[in-house]
């Protein structure tokens, strides 16, 4: 499987650091946790009841689809929550990835 996402413009100013699951990643300013994971070519996590992957449903924050949590314990909607520098989103949690579910192409499990 292969994620699509394609920037309609990149925005002025420095790319703001982060980590996705301990690994470095970049966002452009005023990227969206969702926004910066994908352009990442990550998902937001595996589906709790089947083997695909998430990310997003409404994308504007109604549906509760893009809950992340980041490692200090925080949960927070990925569509509309800017990254912020240092900050780390955690895709994986300890015993939510469904048995026999399969990572994105390039992804480490």
């Amino acid at each position: 499987m292969s994620l699509q996402f394609v920037r309609a413009f990149t925005a002025p100013g420095a790319s703001v650091s982060f980590l996705i699951d301990g690994e470095e990643a970049t966002a452009q300013p005023g990227d969206t946790i969702l926004a910066a994971v994908l352009a990442a070519g990550k998902s937001l996590r595996l589906s709790d009841t089947g083997d695909g992957h998430r990310a997003g449903f409404c994308l504007m924050g109604a549906c509760h689809d893009c809950m992340v949590q980041l490692a200090d314990g925080r949960r927070l909607r990925a569509c509309s929550t800017a990254v912020e520098p240092g900050m780390n989103v955690l895709t994986r949690q300890p015993g939510a990835i469904p048995t026999g579910a399969e990572p994105l192409a390039g992804e480490n499990t």
